[in-house]
């Protein structure tokens, strides 16, 4: 009894090494004899040849291809034979003047083997300094302080009030330099509605104001800025299916979503308050819905007029008349 366990660890160990040294030795004449234990038949070897007959790979399998999948950083990118700024600023989908900016060119010469800096979007990459908030950074590089806000990767230590961290990197969508602002013609867009004559399967613009951010593929809205208390009207007639009041809702704040019968619905969000209740039918151009307002995610008084089309929400631009 006392010595129960002496013997028991070299026994384990032999045990091992035989069991190893039966199977080394038995392996061979069993995937001789029993197929499934060879690799000729194995799962591995059906999924490659179902992968061969799914997978065409052409001429170009080495050539790459920049995806266009949203970017949430800046990246580098290696100046190829033939490429100029034109050319890569189109390849990314941004301006020549934000690759010029974020790379402080003094002209367009460029030579194989160069690295840039690729940004996310047309504007500016700026780094965070003291004091900054995204009100005077929007001043600054003369855009909209709510574009700042939108863009989905810029952080904020406070999400509702848009605080800074000193020395963040921050994305100014659609920025400025202010040396080169003197000669970048900054245009006005007047959103000219609501009416009541436009056709059939139509939208009217909801407010008479300005387009201070129109769809993109991290905004696909239009934001359209008009003073506190502006009467918004339905962008078209139908039936009122869901209000949202006195809460954050996902940043929308106030806000109201009309279904018009036809798989489209159209959202106002932002709204100082809201005129109409579930269930209720509005007309496109008269029935007034809300006022403007600054609630939600809003650096300022406007709405975000959305249009969602078989619940997928689409560029508004192209339905307004």
């Amino acid at each position: 009894m006392m010595k129960r366990g002496r013997y028991s660890r070299p026994f384990l160990h032999f045990a091992t090494i035989g069991v190893l040294g039966v199977g080394v030795i038995s392996a061979p004449f069993l995937a001789s004899t029993y197929p499934v234990f060879s690799s000729n038949n194995s799962l591995d070897t059906k999924i490659a040849s179902s992968s061969e007959q799914s997978i065409n790979v052409g001429d170009n399998v080495f050539q790459t291809e920049v995806s266009q999948k949203p970017r949430d950083k800046t990246i580098t990118y290696t100046v190829q034979k033939g490429d100029t700024v034109s050319t890569i600023a189109q390849k990314f989908g941004i301006s020549q003047d934000t690759i010029r900016w974020a790379n402080d060119l003094s002209d367009d010469t460029l030579n194989v083997g160069d690295t840039l800096k690729i940004l996310p979007v047309t504007g500016i990459s700026y780094k965070v300094q003291k004091g900054d908030t995204v009100y005077t950074i929007a001043k600054k590089f003369d855009t909209d302080p709510q574009k700042i806000v939108d863009f989905p990767f810029n952080d904020f230590a406070n999400p509702e009030t848009f605080s800074l961290v000193e020395g963040q990197m921050l994305i100014v969508p659609d920025g400025i330099q202010p040396a080169a602002q003197p000669f970048v013609k900054h245009e006005v867009y007047i959103a000219q509605g609501p009416t009541t004559s436009f056709s059939a399967g139509g939208f009217t613009w909801p407010v008479h104001g300005i387009v201070t951010q129109f769809a993109s593929w991290y905004h696909m809205a239009l934001d359209i800025a008009a003073p506190i208390g502006t009467p918004i009207v339905a962008a078209r007639t139908g039936r009122v299916v869901e209000v949202n009041t006195g809460s954050w809702d996902y940043g929308y704040g106030n806000d109201v979503i009309i279904d018009h019968g036809d798989g489209t619905k159209s959202l106002y969000a932002h709204m100082l308050n809201v005129n109409v209740s579930v269930g209720q039918i509005v007309t496109g151009g008269s029935s007034v819905i809300g006022w403007i307002g600054v609630t939600g995610r809003t650096t300022g008084p406007h709405v975000h007029f959305e249009i969602r089309k078989n619940n997928t929400t689409v560029n508004p631009l192209p339905y307004l008349q």
